[in-house]
């Protein structure tokens, strides 16, 4: 069975969390631990979810705010070969996130290039962390299925949302469209006769 790797943002994802639900709730989940949650550094980070892919083999990515921005930085990266598919639940917006928490981080710029895995991104119409323009943008840029859920806030503790079990639904789309995927490695060429 192919393993799901929880990917929190700044701070971690507190008990109560949904994040902290979905590993609880299956034993196939594991949380990709970082040294300080508090300030965080994007190289560091970046070492603790490739030894995690590595550990696992291939996963799928549930990521949570500052770690969508994470999980976006693996494209180009020898590791995103490893990544099924992710979830890119509402992410930060670096600009945005540096000016409500002045200080705290030291992760470079929004990326930009597409991810070579499927993914879907959810967010919401009043995030503070990220407007919906931007959210469509990046969503354009990542090559990412985007997904309004409403006025959801932030998807975290204090938007209301705990277990979150109406997300499991968007796993399991990511699931289904990434076994469709072709295999990494095959050309345009190719494709377009098959």
């Amino acid at each position: 069975m192919t393993r799901v790797l929880i990917v929190p943002g700044l701070f971690g994802s507190a008990e109560g969390h949904w994040q902290r639900y979905w590993l609880q709730d299956h034993s196939d989940v594991r949380l990709v631990e970082q040294d300080d949650w508090d300030f965080p550094n994007l190289g560091s980070w970046m070492e603790k979810l490739e030894a995690a892919l590595e550990e696992a083999g291939e996963a799928y990515v549930v990521a949570h705010s500052l770690g969508c921005v994470l999980t976006a930085r693996l494209a180009g990266r020898q590791a995103a070969r490893r990544v099924k598919g992710a979830l890119l639940v509402a992410p930060c917006d670096i600009p945005v996130t540096e000016t409500l928490h002045a200080g705290h981080l030291s992760f470079g710029t929004m990326p930009t290039d597409a991810l070579p895995f499927p993914s879907m991104t959810i967010g919401s119409l009043n995030d503070i962390y990220m407007s919906l323009d931007r959210l469509g943008m990046f969503g354009r840029l990542w090559n990412s299925d985007v997904r309004n859920i409403g006025l959801a806030g932030h998807i975290n503790i204090a938007s209301g949302y705990g277990r979150w079990a109406s997300g499991y639904r968007f796993l399991d789309m990511l699931k289904a469209r990434s076994r469709h995927r072709r295999p990494l490695g095959i050309s345009a060429a190719i494709a377009a006769s098959i």
